[in-house]
Order: structure tokens, then sequence, then C-alpha cells
């Protein structure tokens, strides 16, 4: 195995072991709690405000501040004892305090496939650009990751413009990073001292030792590279969404994990920075039950606030409903597609039959089937479990049997891949083919270790082979690209699914984007290894909505650097609305095993490079709807005063605040429930125009499923100058005595120009 590889995969297991192990966000006990104060005041929160509460509780102890923050947020991190955390949630001045919770990551050919793959062109005016190339030269995309490998070709400054006089950030100087390792690509660095980080050197660095931020940011604003490639997989030239765009890193994952309080400052310093994107390609594995105990929803919406667009990964605990995170409506959350690339490792046996796989691997045991093949299940252990010795499990398979031999496991029990291949080596194997039909379209890197995934519906053919004859042969072939591969995009299968878990009333995820077997920059750290022949690739392939969320950030910058003056849902609408649904086959889109996808699956569908530079009309949720929200979710005006600074004099939450109201705010789709017998809901929308021009009128196209009735009054909407805004109204009625699901549907306003879609849900109870 590659070093770069062994490095990965050892982070991942050591990163999900301590996310296990930490129970951060448990029951109360002591250790790390972040407390919440709201919105820091115009000038900022003062240290001294955190330090006099800090000291109303502790009498002795030195060195108990993890993090204050006083940008846009107030409050602050410290350690305390849990009997010290509910003394300190006794304050009026505090919203909330909570355990520190640890998140995990959430983890070319990408760019090129939305731009000519599906896309419908649309007639722009002669001194507009369709395709969105590079105009960012003002826009600051912060990346809160695992830092960054600034040598990367993708970070070059070369014919960039000086450094924006809006930006307040710094470059910190720190071990193996200094100032010059920024410059008019890479604006600034931060990094974050999570509480349990060791004196870990590689820790304490912008530095990037892992790649997984070096491929986001590489991916969002990486300059064109020509001739990149994965030790010579999807060969061509790698380029992000917005090339002319800056790039501000904040460290706040490590190989301890992410803090939700290096998070947290991390929000709280790129407001103070001036960056005009967040991307955050984590999140954390369990739903929060309350807004006031995320650290991401809490940061974005002080980021929101103060006119910053937040862009965040939907999970990849797909296919499973109900598993999107990141769900608050103030983040545009994405999910993953595929895009037309697949990676072939196809499984060769008998007299040269062949049996498509897919993987990546660059071994060579030879094209002809030589290699003795045989079932896991077959070299069962006797006293091993049946299930565990199909699924290639530790200690369930007998070596004498496995040695020499192509191995056949299961995946029923979704193991992890890595252990499932350490297996069969460590047994003598020489290689082995995985039955599972989740990774299609997600290509598993095994590197040097001959392996590959084959559907359940192929294998049928493997094991009827295997069953009809006394020395069953097969081999594996090397991986080889296969292009133009249709249909694409397909929903990702690890992708998470909504209905939200914070409010069935909001539509989550909003949008996807390509997460499949993207290639951009790595880190080029090799660690201890001994091996230093071994060669480190400078770019690498990865799937997850860690990669699909930075597609959006870059599109976001480019949509921001035409409309400098934009709010972040404007850009979120821009970008939802001209969403497209259909895959180049012109068939909708569809799950990975073939289903009819849902806006439960993609948001609005994936994004348009093409259009939404120019949606013609958004609708724009305003800082009130995102209070008449906290209202609906149940917090009281008090407190959304603290939480909010920007509360208008004399506001107060509606009389009658419940969650079914949630679904008026003013979103660019629409969630709506409780819908029973034939009783009807009312939903209010508003439109603003901002394509420019004199008079020009949209007509409304309505798609309802069978058993509901959607009525749009008025279905002409007259605009006769920019930045106008007229409301219409929406009627859902269901035509049965009870909705037994979910159903989905459009409404879409038109004019000869421009396609303005908004995705509705709507069910019973």
């Amino acid at each position: 195995m590659r070093y770069s590889t062994l490095c990965y995969v050892l982070f991942l297991i050591l990163f999900d072991a301590f996310l296990v192990e930490s129970g951060a966000a448990g029951g109360e006990k002591d250790g790390v709690y972040i407390v919440y104060m709201g919105a820091a005041t115009e000038h900022g929160s003062s240290k001294n405000e955190h330090a006099q509460l800090l000291s109303s509780v502790l009498k002795r102890r030195k060195n108990a501040l993890v993090h204050s923050y006083e940008h846009g947020i107030s409050g602050f991190a410290a350690r305390l004892s849990a009997a010290e955390a509910k003394s300190i949630s006794k304050n009026p001045a505090v919203v909330s305090v909570f355990p520190d919770p640890v998140y995990q990551l959430h983890t070319t050919r990408s760019w090129d496939f939305l731009k000519y793959g599906t896309d419908v062109k649309i007639d722009l005016s002669p001194n507009s650009d369709s395709n969105l190339s590079s105009r960012g030269n003002d826009v600051i995309i912060g990346i809160l990751d695992t830092g960054i490998w600034p040598e990367s070709k993708s970070f070059s400054d070369k014919d960039m413009d000086p450094i924006p006089s809006s930006w307040n950030g710094t470059c910190v100087k720190a071990q193996y990073f200094n100032s010059s390792n920024c410059n008019r690509k890479i604006i600034g660095a931060r990094y974050y001292y999570a509480p349990d980080d060791d004196d870990d050197r590689l820790v304490d660095t912008p530095r990037d030792i892992n790649g997984h931020g070096t491929h986001v940011a590489s991916t969002a604003a990486g300059i064109m590279v020509p001739g990149a490639s994965y030790h010579g997989l999807a060969s061509g030239t790698a380029k992000g969404g917005s090339p002319g765009s800056r790039i501000a890193v904040y460290k706040v994952c490590t190989p301890y994990g992410c803090a939700g309080s290096s998070i947290l400052a991390a929000f709280s310093d790129a407001i103070k920075d001036g960056v005009d994107i967040l991307s955050l390609s984590l999140g954390y594995r369990s739903r929060f039950s309350d807004l006031k105990e995320d650290p991401i929803a809490i940061g974005a919406f002080h980021a929101v606030e103060n006119g910053i667009t937040v862009v965040c990964s939907a999970g990849n605990e797909g296919p499973s409903e109900k598993t999107v995170s990141n769900d608050a409506p103030w983040i545009l959350t994405v999910a993953a597609t595929t895009i037309d690339r697949r990676f072939k490792s196809n499984v060769v046996f008998d007299k040269n039959k062949v049996i498509k796989g897919e993987a990546i691997n660059f071994a060579n045991i030879g094209k002809s089937p030589v290699h003795p093949l045989i079932y896991a299940k077959s070299a069962k252990k006797a006293d091993a479990d049946e299930s565990d010795a199909r699924n290639c499990y530790p200690d369930s398979m007998d070596g004498k049997k496995i040695k020499g031999k192509i191995v056949i496991c299961d995946n029923d029990k979704d193991p992890n891949l890595y252990y499932t291949m350490s297996e069969v080596q460590n047994l003598g194997g020489i290689g082995a083919v995985l039955v599972d039909d989740t990774k299609r379209g997600d290509a598993s890197e095994f590197d040097d270790f001959p392996m590959t995934s084959i559907s359940s519906r192929d294998a049928v053919e493997i094991f009827a082979y295997l069953n009809s004859t006394k020395n069953p042969v097969a081999t594996i072939l090397p991986t080889t690209v296969v292009s133009q591969y249709k249909p694409a995009p397909t929903i990702a299968y690890f992708s998470s699914r909504g209905p939200s878990s914070i409010s069935r009333n909001i539509l989550k995820p909003d949008i996807a984007a390509p997460g499949s077997n993207i290639l951009a920059a790595w880190t080029a750290y090799n660690g201890e290894a001994t091996d230093k022949s071994k060669e480190i690739p400078k770019f690498k392939i990865m799937s997850g909505t860690s990669v699909a969320c930075p597609h959006v950030s870059g599109l976001a910058a480019e949509i921001k650097s035409l409309y400098p003056s934009w709010s972040p849902s404007a850009v979120k609408s821009a970008i939802m609305t001209t969403a497209s649904q259909i895959n180049n086959m012109k068939g909708p889109l569809t799950a990975e095993l073939g289903a009819i996808a849902t806006a439960y699956d993609y948001g609005a569908g994936e994004i348009s490079t093409n259009r939404a530079s120019q949606p013609g009309l958004v609708y724009e949720t305003t800082a009130i709807d995102y209070l008449n929200f906290l209202c609906y979710h149940g917090y009281n005006k008090s407190t959304i005063k603290v939480i909010s600074k920007k509360v208008p004099a004399g506001f107060a939450c509606p009389k009658e605040s419940k969650a079914d109201l949630i679904s008026n705010i003013n979103y660019p789709s629409i969630a709506v429930f409780n819908l029973t017998g034939k009783h009807s809901r009312s939903i209010t929308r508003t439109l603003t125009n901002v394509a420019g021009g004199g008079n020009t009128t949209y007509s409304v196209t309505i798609e309802a499923p069978t058993g509901l009735t959607v009525i749009v009054s008025p279905t002409r909407l007259q605009f006769t100058k920019n930045g106008q805004r007229l409301s219409y109204h929406i009627i859902f009625t269901p035509t049965v005595s009870s909705l037994q699901k979910d159903m989905f549907g459009s409404i879409t306003w038109t004019n000869k120009k421009f396609n303005v879609r908004a995705p509705f849900v709507a069910g019973g109870r």
C-alpha cells in the first residue's frame, strides 16, 4: 500500500476511535464545555467579561479557559466540572452551556461535467458569461478543515491581483509553516488548539498532514493545473470552482477530531477576518436536538448575520432517511452525486468470462484466470460465526484455506473495507472480490492489493461457477477509467438523506453536487515512512459529501463576485432555483440503485454552473424570517434577543408560534405537513427581481402529485423594475383522506428567459 493511502486510513481509524471513546457530547460530566452567550456586541465581546463569568464559579483553578469568542459570537470554552457548568448556565446572560462535541470529516472532471454534461444553457445577454470562470478576485473562501499544503500547484498566486483591502486576517507562524507560505491565493492561515491535543508539532500548525483540507480547498478555489492525475488515473486539468478566489485556512481538525470549541473559534475569527464564503466539510454523527448546542449551527447563524454564506456537507450516512446533518435553515446543505467517470477493475474467471468490478487498485496479477478462487464462507473456522466468515471478519477464516487464493467476501454488514483487505492479506490471500451494491459509483482505493467490488446481481454468475467446478480460478484486473458513463449524475449511495431532524417543515438537503471519485490536490506529508521511495501523489481521488460541499462553495464564490451586495440567502436561492433534475440521458435523477430520486435525496437538484449566474428571481430569506423560525422552533423573545443583536425594536414572536408555521419562512423550497382529510394549508412566498431591465412577466407552472391539489395565486407576476418584490400564495389540499407518504412536486415561475423552480414536499402527520 502506498504510504499516502496508509496515512489516510490510519488517520480515519484513529479518528473514528476517538469519536467513539470521547463521548464529548454525552451526559453531564467533567470536561470541556462551551458557554454560548449569543451575539457579540458591535465592537466585539470582551475577554474580561468572559473571564469574570468564569471566575465567578472557579475559585483557584488556572488555565481553565480554552477559547474566547469575541467577534460575531459571544462566549467561551472552558474546562469545567458538571456542577460548574450547571452554575454558569443559570446566568441570565448565558444562552446555553453544553459539552464540547467532536465532529467528523465528511469524507478534474467534475467541473467539466457540470458545465457540459447535463446543463441546459440559456440565452444570456451579449455582455454576460455563463461559464463563471475565475472572476472571484476579491472573494474570500474560508475553509474550516484539516489545514492546507501550501506548496501544491493548485495554490499558486501567479498573475493574481493584490490581496483585497477588505481582508483583516493573518497568516500565523507555526511549526513547518510561516508567513511565506501564504501568498495572494492563500491569504490567511490559522490553527486551533483542540482541548485534548497532545504536544504534537504537526497538530499545532495550519499545515495539512491529512490531505482532506487540501483536497477541499483546491476543489473550491484551486487554479488550473494541467497534467494532473492520481498515479495516471483521471488525468487532465485539475481546477477549482472559483480559480480566482482567495483562500483563508482555519485548521479545526486534527487526528484527535474536530472539536466544536475550535469550530466556534474559527467562525468568530472568520467573521472578524472578512471572509465572504465559509465551507465546512464536516459534521456530527448524531443529530442535535437543540440548535443552541450545535456549534456549527450557532457559528453559521452569526456568520450569516454578518453577510457570510455558509456551505456545509450533508453527511455520509445514506441512504437511510432522516440522516442529513448541518440542516439549520441558514446553512446551504449539500448532498453528493456521481459524475460520468467510473474506475473499472474487472474480475475474469472460468474461460475468460468477465464481471464488471469497480475499485482503484494498481496491482497486476495477470490477465488470465489462473489463481484459485474461494468463497470466504467455505474457509470458515469451526468455531466462527458463518456471517462473520462470509464478510471476511478478523479471526473468522482458516488461513490454510485462504493462502494463495482470491477470496470472495460479502459486505452485508458494511465493515471497514480496509479491515477486510488487511484480513485477507494477513492470511496470505492474493486478492479479494467484495460483493457490495453500495459501492457503485464510489471506487474504494486498495492501492497495490488486487481487490474490487461487484454487484450482488453479477455475483450470482460467479457463485454459480464456484458451485459447478472443482477447481475454480479467476484474476482481478488493474484499474482503467471509463469516461462518459451513463446515467450520470446519480445520487451517491452514501449521501445523507432528508427529512430534516430539526423540522420537517424545512426541506433538506438544499442542493446536490459532485461528490464521488473527485480528483483534487493532496498533501505531500509522508510522516515516519520507512520506505521513502514510495511516490507521494500530488493529487488524489476522494468521495463523500466532503467533496460535494466545496463544489457549491466555489459556485457561491463566483456568484458573490458577480453580485457583491447579494445576501447569503440570495446566493443560496440563485443556486437552488437554477438546479437541474435530469441526467445525461435526459431522464430524471436516480439513486445509485436505480430508483427515482426525490428532493429528500438531492434538495432542489444538482448545481448548474451555467444558469446560477443569472437566476432572474430570488427568494430572499430575511433576518425576520430567521427570527420567526426561532420563535416557531420554541425559543422565547428574551432568548432570541440574546442570540441575535440585530433584533429590530418592537420585535415580538407571533402570537401563534408553532412548528407548522416554519413552512412560511421565505425559503427557496417548501415543506408543508399535517395535511389531513381535505384540510387545506396556505403558504406564502416572495420573489425579488434581480434580472435588471424593465417590464417582465412570469407565469407559473405547477407539478403536483396525484392525491394533492396545489393552487397558486396569482398565476402571473409582473415586475416593472429591478429589486421589486412580489408575493404569491399556495394552497395545498389533499384529495385523499390521509396522505400515506410524503409527496413531492415543484412550482416554477417562467418568462422567456428564466425558469425559477422551487421544489416542495407535502405530507400528513
